[in-house]
């Protein structure tokens, strides 16, 4: 009987099921080789072996939606999956070698990729969805509904450490609309700013200072008021943790909170969490599946997983997983919460694929 193992797991009650039901329900074609089977998805008990799969704590639900679906119809396949975040995950298991696949919730950047071909690391980046950070609150925080790119730099950025009450982000916030950075929401409440949100390990940490925080801080960096440095990250003074099941429990747990964290996890704990719309300069919008997946929600980005192309040649198991990835068990995307890829650019992920 086959052992799935799976590091730092969000519960996903719900979808486990309905992925335990599609299974149980496929009906088995013959394959080329003799086996059972859907014909891309290598699986009826035909394949055998362990993928190793590290990264992104935003993608980690989907790589284990579809190891998990793909375990059920092979009774030899066995996988991990860890959660550790992107840059961990590239630092300390892809582009050492010691895993098959990096989960990643932004593009692999020029030092990750210049260590992996140190390494002797080739491998093939494959778009497969795409996710909304969520601003989040708690439902008793009625003061603060919308959020601008401003506000949130003036509240997390780096010029904010030390700031233990919303409202001390009152005369920043002033400063840099005087300055023509943005539109600001303020003067906000007074109340404690209780922040949660992902760490420096996290491919949402390094996208949220990207998408929000870019042109900001740039000119910032221009007018002396922080350095390059500094530029690059957030406030150092929060509740930063590698674990988005944290980051949500640090949200519920105060009444005035602020925090961040991919769609999925803010969608499985709607019910104890507000979602605060935000204005990338075209006026508040709510995240949503659908504001996600037409770009109008201004914190959207991609999701990837990378492969290393040598041990899809080396592990029996690893190029079949990932055919079944991107095809049977392409549905795990959507329902663990995400955003699929149109079928233009899934086609154009599996031709890169099948191209290696």
């Amino acid at each position: 009987m086959n052992v799935a193992r799976s590091w730092l797991r969000p519960a996903f009650p719900v979808v486990t099921a309905i992925v335990l039901v599609l299974a149980a329900c496929s009906s088995p074609t013959e394959s080329e080789d003799g086996g059972t089977g859907s014909p891309d998805a290598g699986g009826g008990g035909g394949v055998e072996g362990f993928v190793s799969i590290h990264g992104s704590s935003t993608v980690e639900p989907i790589t284990s939606a579809v190891a998990g679906a793909f375990a059920d119809a092979n009774a030899g396949f066995d996988y991990e999956v860890g959660g550790e975040g992107t840059g961990d995950g590239f630092a300390s298991f892809f582009c050492t070698g010691d895993s098959d696949i990096s989960d990643a919730s932004r593009a692999i950047n020029e030092e990750e990729a210049a260590e992996c071909t140190d390494a002797g690391v080739e491998y093939s980046e494959l778009q497969i969805g795409y996710d909304g950070i969520t601003v989040m609150t708690s439902p008793d925080n009625a003061d603060v509904n919308c959020l601008s790119f401003l506000d949130l730099y003036a509240l997390i950025g780096p010029e904010s450490e030390g700031f233990t009450n919303w409202s001390d982000a009152n005369d920043l916030a002033a400063e840099l609309e005087a300055a023509g950075l943005g539109t600001s929401n303020a003067p906000y409440p007074d109340a404690p700013l209780d922040i949660s949100g992902p760490g420096e390990e996290s491919g949402t940490y390094d996208s949220f200072i990207e998408l929000v925080f870019g042109d900001i801080a740039d000119a910032r960096v221009e007018s002396g008021d922080i350095t390059e440095d500094e530029a690059a990250t957030t406030r150092p003074d929060y509740g930063a943790n590698a674990d988005d099941n944290v980051i949500v429990e640090g949200v519920e747990g105060s009444s005035s909170s602020l925090g961040w964290v991919g769609f999925a996890y803010f969608e499985e704990n709607a019910s104890a969490l507000k979602a605060i719309e935000v204005d990338g300069g075209d006026g508040c919008t709510a995240v949503s599946t659908e504001s996600i997946a037409d770009g109008s929600y201004p914190i959207s980005r991609p999701l990837f997983i990378y492969v290393n192309n040598a041990k899809a040649d080396e592990n029996a198991a690893l190029a079949p997983f990932v055919d079944y990835f991107l095809g049977d068990g392409y549905s795990n995307v959507s329902g663990v919460g995400y955003v699929e890829l149109p079928e233009d650019q899934l086609a154009d992920t599996v031709a890169t694929w099948e191209g290696r």
